[in-house]
């Protein structure tokens, strides 16, 4: 068993990350389970990491009511280290909330511009980026893990016009 600083949480908001082509309407839909994450953990052989689901929505359609449950399931959990996969349009606002009311433990939230059940390469990678980064730090604060950087939340940026997310200092 691993020890306490060892102990990592990934917890499943949902997000384009988590989206699937629905044959019966032809829409992207997010899937209502941990699938994506646990196929990447498999191939990756890691067994060492606990994945919870939440919420399970596009962050487009994320409320104040949504953030709070994070919160409160944040302080609940006796993980410290945790990575919250959440969709990219709205995931500094979510970190944002998260670093008001969270300051004892380590976050870091990732997601994917592409779905993994499209094209698995940003998602993984973004996620490998999360949990390397996570597993080797121990300062407390909120971070996002895209594009090959992980920064304080408010240092990485999504870049709409370019499709990517870029460092701001």
């Amino acid at each position: 068993m691993a020890n306490k600083q060892q102990k990592i949480l990934i917890l499943n908001i949902g997000g384009t990350f988590n989206k699937y082509y629905d044959q019966i309407d032809g829409q992207l839909k997010v899937s209502s389970d941990n699938k994506f994450i646990n196929d990447i953990l498999i191939k990756a052989k890691i067994s060492h990491i606990q994945v919870d689901g939440l919420i399970y929505k596009d962050s487009l359609d994320m409320t104040l009511e949504d953030r709070k449950q994070i919160v409160k399931y944040i302080k609940n959990t006796n993980y410290d280290k945790i990575i919250i996969v959440h969709g990219t349009d709205t995931i500094s606002k979510t970190a944002k909330y998260i670093s008001k009311h969270i300051k004892n433990k380590m976050i870091i939230l990732t997601g994917s511009m592409m779905p993994y059940s499209i094209d698995f390469t940003e998602a993984t990678a973004n996620l490998m980026l999360s949990i390397g980064y996570i597993s080797n730090r121990t300062k407390n604060d909120v971070f996002i893990a895209m594009h090959g950087f992980v920064k304080k939340f408010y240092n990485i940026k999504k870049n709409r016009s370019k499709g990517i997310f870029e460092c701001q200092k």
